[in-house]
C-alpha cells in the first residue's frame, strides 16, 4: 500500500532508540525525509547511520531535549530553514519514574507534566503555522496504555499522559478544517530494549527467570504475546498517511487487547 508520504518532512522526537526509532525507520522506508532528535549525540548518530544504511533516505539529527523550549525552537527553525515545512510531527518522550503516590512530591508531578504533556503542546504549537499554511498535516502523539487504563505503580505516567489525550482531542477539533489530523497512540507492552532490560532486572532481583517475566506479561495480554516495534511503527505510519486523512481525535491503543475498556 502506498501511504503517499514520499518526500514529506517528518519530525520524530526522542527517536534514537525504542519506539521512536522504530517509527523513524518506518517513515524513512516509506520515503519520508526524517528528522530525529535525542539528548545523546552518540546514540543518535548511530541511529541515523543505521536508518540511512537500511533505507538510503534523508535523515537529519538534532541534539534536543524536548522539555527545553529554546532547544525545540532552534531545532524547528533549522528544519524550516532547510526544508521550508514540517508535514508530520511524532511527539514522543520518555516516561517518568515508576512509583506510588507517596513516592513523589509536587515537583515530580511538575517534571512529569513538563516531559510528557507540555513538550507535546509546545511541539504542536511550533509546527502548526506551517501545517496550516499547507492545509495538510499529521500530528501523532505517542503516549501509553496507562493513559486509558491506569497502571498502579505508574501514577506520574497515568497523570501526565492522560493530559495528552485531552489536549489532542481538543486540538483535533479546532484545526480539522485545515486538513490537519491529530491522533494519539497508546502502546502496550512492546519488545523494546526497555522491556528487555526489565526482564533482566527481574531475573537478577531473584523474582524469577527472564522467561518467567515474559510469561507473566503474556498471561495478561489476550493475544498472549508482546508486540513488536515494527507493528507499532506501521500503525503510526498509517495514521501519518494520506489515506488516514479522515481519522482525527482518536486515541488508539496498540496493545494486543490489554486495555479492557470500551473507549
Amino acid at each position: 500500500m502506498d501511504l503517499k508520504i514520499k518526500d514529506k518532512i517528518a519530525l520524530v522526537t526522542a527517536s534514537s532508540k525504542g519506539l521512536g526509532k522504530a517509527v523513524a525507520l518506518q517513515l524513512s522506508e516509506e520515503g519520508a525525509k526524517v528528522m530525529i532528535c535525542s539528548r545523546n549525540s552518540e546514540v543518535l548518530n548511530k541511529t541515523r547511520d543505521e536508518i540511512i544504511a537500511k533505507t538510503g533516505g534523508v535523515v537529519k539529527t538534532f541534539i534536543t531535549d524536548v522539555t527545553n523550549k529554546e532547544q525545540v525552537e532552534k531545532m524547528i527553525d533549522q528544519i524550516i530553514d532547510e526544508f521550508n515545512t514540517i508535514d508530520i510531527l511524532i511527539c514522543n518522550a520518555g516516561g517518568p519514574p515508576s512509583g506510588m503516590h507517596d513516592d513523589f512530591s509536587l515537583e515530580d508531578y511538575n517534571n512529569a507534566i513538563e516531559l510528557n504533556l507540555l513538550s507535546t503542546i509546545n511541539l504542536s504549537y511550533k509546527v502548526l503555522p506551517y501545517m496550516k499554511k499547507n492545509k495538510w498535516g499529521r500530528i501523532i502523539n505517542i503516549t501509553s496504555v496507562s493513559a486509558k487504563q491506569p497502571i498502579n505503580n505508574l501514577i506520574l505516567s497515568n497523570t501526565s499522559r492522560a493530559g495528552v489525550l485531552g489536549f489532542a482531542k481538543s486540538l483535533s477539533n479546532q484545526i480539522a478544517s485545515y486538513g490537519i489530523t491529530v491522533n494519539s497512540v497508546c502502546p502496550g507492552f512492546t519488545m523494546t530494549d526497555r522491556v528487555k532490560n526489565l526482564a533482566k532486572t527481574y531475573e537478577t532481583s531473584g523474582k524469577g527467570t527472564e522467561n518467567d517475566f515474559y510469561e507473566n506479561i503474556n498471561n495478561i495480554i489476550p493475544m498472549k504475546r508482546i508486540g513488536t516495534p515494527e507493528e507499532f511503527a506501521q500503525t503510526v505510519c498509517f495514521l501519518a498517511s494520506e489515506g488516514a486523512g479522515y481519522i482525527t481525535g482518536v486515541s488508539l491503543q496498540i496493545d494486543g487487547g490489554y486495555v479492557q475498556g470500551l473507549f
